[in-house]
């Protein structure tokens, strides 16, 4: 534990979004929702993060209305009268313990669970691939575009309508929007295609544009962002700043609010090259590019990094030097904390007491259930 790790605690704010501390619940899938309805298990195992301090929890990922928009019986929708009252009692749950929250709003796109479920209907991606060179599913047609953009933004205004403090989009990891941007899965020489990651990211924009339409001006809205993929760990959309400034600018053009820069380990630099080991990380070069507020995240205060989970790889604790460090010199706005937080709900509160005894690993044995 650093010497003072008051940086984390300092309120941030955008829009209408009022937080007491900079740590961000990260979403993780936990795959505990009985035909995708959430209820008291899932307001109870958020409510508790909230009780620990957590400034901002992100829902695990909850799909749109899309035929085949998940890729696990267990994930949670968002959508539906039965669904939309269980969310609202999640919502409920977590301001009575005076937390603030966003779903994340996903569409798995053609990955493939890891549970092997498959749902009932075709499998859509933009040009019917998984991964380069590996068919699966179908390729979306114009409408069946535009009725998922139109999804995602009756998502949002949903989330907004139920009482969620934001909504975060997610566009990362190997998932539907993502395919978009990525050269291995993006082959169609429509406007939804193209040479340039700028011109990839057309339908991400258009998915911005309408959920900003449907929120209005003040509700903030978040974008996950990554150059990995769950296909291919080393993917990476842009090789310089220059590239990630056509691919991330024009989303914030669009209306969002924060970029939420997905990494596996938070320290490492995005473009070594340019700025040395010590250097900027994904988040940083974000914010530095576009003048955007941004999550980091990747590994906080473990010993290995999140892919292990899904092997069963267990964690323990490291101290938070680099993270404090970064913060201190505000390299990111905020930062998101993954597995630390299945394993102690309390991780927040013992962090700002200094209780570094007190600070518990991550066990793999916490996926099992939801608690």
């Amino acid at each position: 534990m650093p010497a003072s790790a008051d940086v984390l605690f300092r309120p941030f704010r955008i829009k209408s979004l009022d937080l007491p501390n900079r740590i961000v619940m990260a979403p993780m899938t936990r795959g505990f929702a009985p035909a995708g309805i959430p209820g008291e298990p899932q307001a109870a195992y958020y409510r508790r993060r909230a009780e620990g301090g957590v400034g901002l929890i992100l829902s695990e990922g909850t799909v749109i209305d899309r035929p085949a928009s998940r890729n696990m019986a267990g994930i949670p929708l968002f959508h539906g009268q039965q669904a939309l009252t269980g969310w609202q009692q999640v919502i409920d749950a977590v301001h009575a313990a005076g937390g603030k929250m966003a779903p994340q709003i996903w569409h798995t796109g053609s990955t493939v669970g890891p549970d092997g479920w498959e749902p009932d209907a075709p499998v859509e991606s933009p040009s019917g691939l998984v991964a380069p060179g590996q068919p699966r599913g179908d390729a979306m047609t114009d409408e069946a575009i535009a009725d998922t953009i139109a999804a995602f933004a009756r998502a949002a205004a949903d989330a907004k309508r139920l009482g969620f403090d934001t909504a975060e989009i997610h566009g990362a990891h190997g998932y539907l929007i993502d395919q978009f941007f990525w050269t291995g899965t993006n082959e169609r020489a429509d406007r939804w295609g193209g040479a340039t990651i700028r011109e990839r990211s057309r339908f991400a924009g258009e998915v911005v544009k309408a959920v900003r339409a449907a929120v209005g001006p003040d509700f903030p809205v978040i974008l996950r962002l990554s150059q990995w993929k769950q296909q291919d760990y080393a993917a990476r959309l842009a090789e310089t700043p220059k590239a990630m400034a056509d691919w991330l600018q024009p989303l914030v053009d669009a209306g969002a609010d924060v970029l939420h820069c997905s990494q596996r380990r938070f320290w490492e630099p995005e473009f070594p090259e340019l700025d040395g080991e010590q250097g900027l990380n994904f988040a940083g070069w974000a914010k530095k590019l576009t003048g955007a507020a941004t999550i980091s995240v990747g590994s906080v205060g473990l010993s290995g990094e999140f892919l292990g989970a899904f092997g069963g790889e267990s964690s323990t604790t490291v101290g938070l030097d680099r993270l404090v460090e970064r913060m201190e010199r505000d390299e990111f706005d905020l930062i998101a904390v993954g597995r630390a937080l299945i394993s102690d709900p309390d991780w927040v509160a013992k962090v700002r007491e200094g209780d570094a005894a007190g600070l518990r690993g991550f066990d793999a044995r916490a996926l099992a259930e939801l608690a």
